[in-house]
């Protein structure tokens, strides 16, 4: 009976089996928090190279416009602790108002807005 083995008692407790030393799984247990280790430290990246620690800041304003790619433009305003999504349609406005000032078209393309 060469196939089977005898299990041997290790300490006082009796029952209680040291882990088997040829177990593959023993090596993947702590593959988990290795690879939480991993994202936190790729999102802290992110957020330093992208400049986005002023997210969590209460005291400054960031305006971003998104782009999805359906063409259709949101802009996110933070002011303080209030944020703010506004999505952009092509559907025309109607009203009374004042002038503001005057938008410039460039022969590259780009717009310049010139206040009054």
């Amino acid at each position: 009976m060469r196939y089977i083995k005898k299990r041997r008692v290790f300490g006082d407790h009796q029952g209680s089996q040291a882990p088997d030393e040829n177990d593959p799984l023993t090596g993947v247990a702590n593959l988990f928090d290795i690879g939480l280790v991993f994202i936190v430290g790729l999102i802290i990246t992110l957020f330093t190279a992208y400049h986005l620690q002023d997210l969590f800041s209460e005291k400054s304003d960031i305006t971003i416009m998104k782009k999805n790619k359906n063409e259709e433009l949101e802009i996110i305003t933070k002011k303080g602790k209030k944020i703010k999504a506004v999505k952009v349609t092509k559907k025309k406005a109607e009203g009374h108002g004042e002038r503001l000032g005057v938008t410039y078209r460039l022969e590259d393309g780009s717009m310049v807005y010139v206040p009054d």
